[in-house]
């Protein structure tokens, strides 16, 4: 079976750094807090590396953080709450001292965190696809449309859920927790027919070979932030901060500014039936935006484009688009 061409992974693409010579940095050791999954963990030693590649003499250590997600394998995430599962004790770890600054999925981190917080950098952007995964051996299926009526796809993200009832109403999703090499074994031992995961995550857990094809707009968009990496440290740290912004990539930066302020101005959560797709030409950034409902019978659409520098502009125009249709009945209503 030939499965369909993926997008270039970029996570290895020599950051933007400025011919400048930096200033050495004023303290001897940095620490990270990070949580303790092996996808937590490849994302941190990627901004260790990028951190120790302009900063060679400062010794970049890391703190592993336990959050309410990691704890709880059971409860779906929804019922934990929406805002900060994964997020909420690594920023404290920040803010009461432990460590220097913070490293999450960007996807995962709230729009409205604590002030005393900045996004200080995020680095060149990995695969922001959604990937269509089956167990092992399977050759028969080629994509979402193929998969066998009433199939069992794990997922609990409700806005691959209304996506993936858009377009196909009769496939059976239900929530599936655990690290990634946990769901995969659940899907070879047969208690789904399928997975839906971030194809970022498998590739940079050294599991593209179980892609079996990316799930591209229109048929499936993003969750805002996906595929990107977010630097969190504190806002008045103004030395770390400078040295963050080295490894920031300006494409990756107006993309995600962008996606992040739609999601603000929609004053919707991480979990919201919410897609994007963002592009850069050039000096142009290009973003659109699906709203499901959680039943996946109605979809709303808009876009808009600007010039890079507008890019939290351009995430307020477009919201302002969708709440012009109604969306809002949808993004603040209960979650069924």
């Amino acid at each position: 079976m030939k499965c369909e061409p993926r997008s270039p992974n970029l996570d290895h693409r020599t950051p933007n750094i400025e011919k400048a010579p930096l200033l050495p940095f004023p303290r001897p050791t940095l620490r990270i807090a990070t949580r303790a999954s092996h996808l937590a963990l490849w994302q941190s030693r990627y901004i260790k590396d990028l951190i120790s590649a302009i900063a060679p003499e400062v010794t970049v250590e890391l703190v592993h953080v336990s959050t309410t997600g990691d704890r709880d394998q059971v409860e779906s995430l929804r019922t934990l709450g929406s805002f900060g599962v994964f997020t909420r004790e690594v920023q404290l770890a920040v803010l009461d001292g432990r460590a220097d600054l913070a490293v999450h999925s960007l996807k995962d981190l709230p729009t409205d965190g604590p002030k005393e917080l900045t996004l200080a950098a995020t680095p060149v952007r990995g695969l922001t696809a959604d990937a269509l995964i089956l167990p092992i051996g399977q050759t028969e299926i080629s994509n979402v449309g193929s998969l066998p009526l009433v199939a069992r796809v794990g997922t609990g993200s409700p806005r691959r859920q209304a996506q993936l009832r858009y377009l196909r109403p009769d496939l059976q999703l239900s929530e599936v927790r655990g690290n990634v090499e946990t769901r995969l074994r659940k899907l070879d031992e047969g208690q789904y027919d399928a997975l839906i995961l971030a194809a970022a995550g498998l590739t940079r857990l050294g599991l593209a070979d179980r892609i079996h094809s990316e799930i591209v707009p229109p048929e499936m968009y993003p969750a805002v932030g996906q595929g990107a990496v977010g630097v969190e440290c504190r806002s008045d740290d103004i030395d770390l901060r400078t040295l963050l912004s080295r490894i920031a990539d300006s494409p990756t930066v107006s993309a995600v500014t962008a996606e992040r302020s739609l999601l603000s101005a929609l004053r919707a959560g991480c979990h919201a039936p919410l897609g994007v797709q963002t592009k850069v030409d050039a000096d142009i950034l290009f973003l659109e935006a699906v709203v499901l409902s959680h039943d996946g019978q109605s979809r709303w659409m808009a876009h808009a484009s600007s010039d890079v520098s507008a890019a939290e502009s351009l995430g307020k125009e477009v919201a302002e688009l969708l709440l012009a249709q109604g969306v809002d009945r949808v993004l603040r209503g209960p979650i069924r």
